[in-house]
């Protein structure tokens, strides 16, 4: 019985620490619906205009880069851990 309590209470601890891991991959500049950026781009241009088309292809290719660094960034900051043990 004593076991079983200890290996509750590990899981309880841990259980906060291992769901930070499950938001890694949300976008960095859309919220769940994706309307912010069509209300951006609506805001100063004509749904289906051209450059609706292209405020929105720009925001895509801003969200993209941003997904980009951050996951070059994680995976800068794995090596050097990896290659640095000594500094925590």
């Amino acid at each position: 019985m004593r076991r079983k309590s200890a290996r509750l209470l590990i899981l309880l601890l841990l259980a906060p620490l291992l769901a930070g891991c499950l938001e890694r991959g949300q976008p960095t500049m859309v919220n769940a619906g994706g309307d912010d950026d069509d209300a951006f781009c609506r805001a100063s241009n004509a749904v289906g205009s051209p450059e609706y088309v292209a405020c929105r292809k720009d925001r895509d290719v801003q969200r993209n880069n941003a997904n980009a660094r951050a996951d070059r960034r994680q995976r800068d900051l794995g090596d050097y851990m990896l290659n640095h043990p000594d500094h925590p």
